[in-house]
């Protein structure tokens, strides 16, 4: 938990609003961050999580993306393939995340610059 201010929010929320992850994408991330060194298809993903397999697919595509899941072709000896996923390193993660929160801090600050150059502009007589 992040205290800040007159607010606190849970890690997973800030991941979450920091990546801007829907449900399912999230819980795809927490499901391979559990599993660290394996590689899944998205039939795989979808049967353990209980999703549909579109759902997967897409969470599987945004977070790769995103940069969070690595993923890999495997080719089929008769011809065709299929795509296996796995997470990235957690402080790879970690760092893409802190880039992020690094830009938030960044934007709060300008504003703030502009807020105290809007108040300095108005004088009581």
């Amino acid at each position: 938990m992040v205290d800040f201010a007159c607010k606190e929010f849970q890690i997973e929320a800030v991941i979450k609003c920091g990546l801007n992850l829907t449900k399912a994408e999230l819980l795809v991330l927490k499901h391979l961050l559990g599993h660290n060194t394996r590689w899944f298809t998205t039939e795989q993903i979808a049967a353990d999580l209980a999703l549909d397999i579109s759902t997967v697919q897409r969470s599987a595509k945004k977070l790769t993306e995103k940069k969070v899941l690595q993923k890999y072709q495997n080719n089929l000896e008769g011809g065709g393939y299929f795509f296996v996923y796995r997470i990235r390193n957690k402080r790879e993660i970690r760092e893409l995340i802190m880039e992020i929160i690094h830009s938030w801090v960044e934007r709060v600050e300008k504003e703030l610059i502009v807020w105290e150059e809007e108040q300095n502009i108005i004088t009581v007589p």
